[in-house]
């Protein structure tokens, strides 16, 4: 399948720190097929300078194809993610966290089962494959895993890493769904309502995950957790739409 523009969204809140370094390394990867970079970064009303370090590296990378947008007011993870996948023009769409915990470089793994023409979505796996994995927090593991097997069994998929924020879609197919969830419970809800689309082909790859500790800025905690059950409960088995 021929692709020619894979846009990329960055939710961003307070990464005026790292922002430019994850640009940096999403410039650098050259794409399978010569499919051409959109990048849409909205930045969830910020209080650092995430806002100046944007506005800068767009004037100081003007063959960048970069989309900027901002909340008025913090939003959560999950609105700055609706607003960027609205604005999306690419064909296809993968999701990029403003931290270094996953690696631009293979995006190139993502899309194969998608220009092969076998996938119309592929999640990223932290916890398949041979890539290199941080080794952190042992409740966290297994939280994801549990979150990951109570989310297959509503939404009759075996993935192995729900919550992971790798996720490429079709653009018309997540633009076509209705997303509700304004903080950490989108990727239980959007699980739960892409696998309900009739026909709809899900794959997984492994990738390499440079986790961060508190101390370096990881925000989601143990209440994100307890919203993830909920949120599979309310769009899984209550079938919320």
């Amino acid at each position: 399948m021929k692709i020619e523009k894979l846009s990329i969204i960055i939710p961003a809140y307070n990464e005026g720190k790292t922002i430019h370094l994850i640009l940096n390394r999403i410039k650098a990867v050259s794409l399978i097929g010569n499919i051409k970079k959109e990048i849409i970064i909205v930045n969830d009303c910020s209080s650092d300078n995430t806002e100046e370090a944007i506005i800068g590296y767009q004037t100081d990378n003007p063959d960048l194809d970069i989309q900027y947008f901002k909340h008025e007011f913090n939003r959560g993870k999950g609105a700055a993610l609706h607003t960027g996948i609205a604005k999306a023009t690419g064909e296809y769409l993968i999701i990029q966290d403003a931290d270094l915990e996953y690696d631009p470089s293979e995006y190139n793994d993502l899309l194969k089962p998608i220009c092969d023409g076998f996938a119309d979505v592929v999640f990223g796996s932290r916890f398949m494959g041979s890539n290199p994995h941080r080794i952190l927090f042992f409740w966290h593991t297994i939280g994801n895993r549990w979150l990951t097997f109570f989310s297959n069994m509503f939404s009759n998929l075996n993935l192995t890493d729900m919550e992971t924020c790798y996720k490429l879609f079709d653009t018309k197919i997540i633009q076509s769904i209705k997303l509700r969830e304004q903080r950490f419970g989108f990727e239980p809800e959007v699980t739960q309502k892409i696998a309900r689309v009739p026909k709809i082909r899900i794959y997984e790859v492994g990738i390499s995950y440079y986790g961060r500790t508190y101390e370096d800025g990881k925000k989601i905690g143990w209440k994100d957790g307890v919203w993830a059950i909920w949120c599979i409960l309310k769009y899984g088995l209550f079938g919320v739409k």
